[in-house]
């Protein structure tokens, strides 16, 4: 089953009530007394329905989740669709595009409402196991990056990211300071990818997932990094991975 709120974010744009997806594991139902860990993913109009999503293709999440029978609450949360929105909010520092201008950096903001607004009202709501070690985050392209920030600065938090393609080029330099601030605890666990077809979309992109790669490993992390075969950055690639991440990262 998949329900839907709507919430605004605080600090963000609180005007704006966005569409939070939560669903429920198959068995849900049959096992009342049953607690679940949770799941909290990026981008959430693009992961259950292809009607929602950005570009008309969703991950078909939901389908997996039925089929697969996976013993996890996985909560979604809408992006923001304004200007540039997204990528401040998905952003752990600030950066220039070209094309875009100085994006800003408001991801602190927004793993803040995770967990100071959407987390407790989450753990009211459903049974679920609320610590740290039952506790995920991730996303694709900027909210693989804002995962990856998540995990590390957040460690007492988030024990397990997913970042599918995540966008490390915006900033490398940035990324690696980043990463060298962190202490992650024993049993941190990453998912990280990149299709083959999207490497050379943007300059340094191999050499800051290398770099990113090697400094995870060197922190103790248990990290899966892959180049996924013939894959590309959009939504129909991701729903090919979700076998191979749910299963890397113990979910499923």
């Amino acid at each position: 089953m998949i329900e839907q709120w709507h919430m605004p974010v605080s600090g963000l744009r609180p005007d704006f009530n966005r569409r939070i997806y939560i669903c429920q594991p198959s068995g849900y139902d049959e096992q009342p007394e049953k607690c679940y860990p949770v799941f909290y993913l990026f981008d959430g109009q693009n992961l259950f329905f292809d009607e929602d999503a950005c570009f008309g293709k969703s991950w078909n999440l939901g389908r997996f989740m039925e089929e697969s029978r996976a013993e996890c609450i996985l909560v979604g949360i809408e992006s923001s669709p304004f200007g540039n929105d997204r990528l401040c909010e998905y952003s752990p520092f600030s950066y220039t595009e070209e094309e875009l201008g100085t994006i800003d950096k408001r991801g602190d903001k927004t793993i803040r409402f995770i967990l100071d607004e959407l987390k407790p009202r989450i753990d009211s709501c459903y049974r679920t196991i609320p610590d740290r070690d039952h506790t995920y985050i991730g996303g694709s392209s900027m909210g693989g990056l804002i995962s990856l920030y998540a995990v590390t600065a957040y460690n007492a938090f988030f024990s397990k990211a997913l970042c599918l393609s995540p966008s490390l080029w915006v900033h490398p330099k940035k990324v690696r300071k980043m990463l060298r601030k962190t202490s992650p605890q024993p049993h941190t666990q990453i998912y990280m990818d990149y299709g083959s077809e999207e490497l050379g979309n943007h300059e340094h992109n191999r050499e800051a997932l290398l770099e990113a790669a090697s400094l995870l490993l060197n922190l103790g992390v248990d990290l899966t990094f892959r180049i996924e075969p013939y894959g590309t950055h959009s939504e129909a690639s991701w729903e090919q991975r979700i076998p191979i991440f749910m299963r890397c990262l113990g979910i499923a």
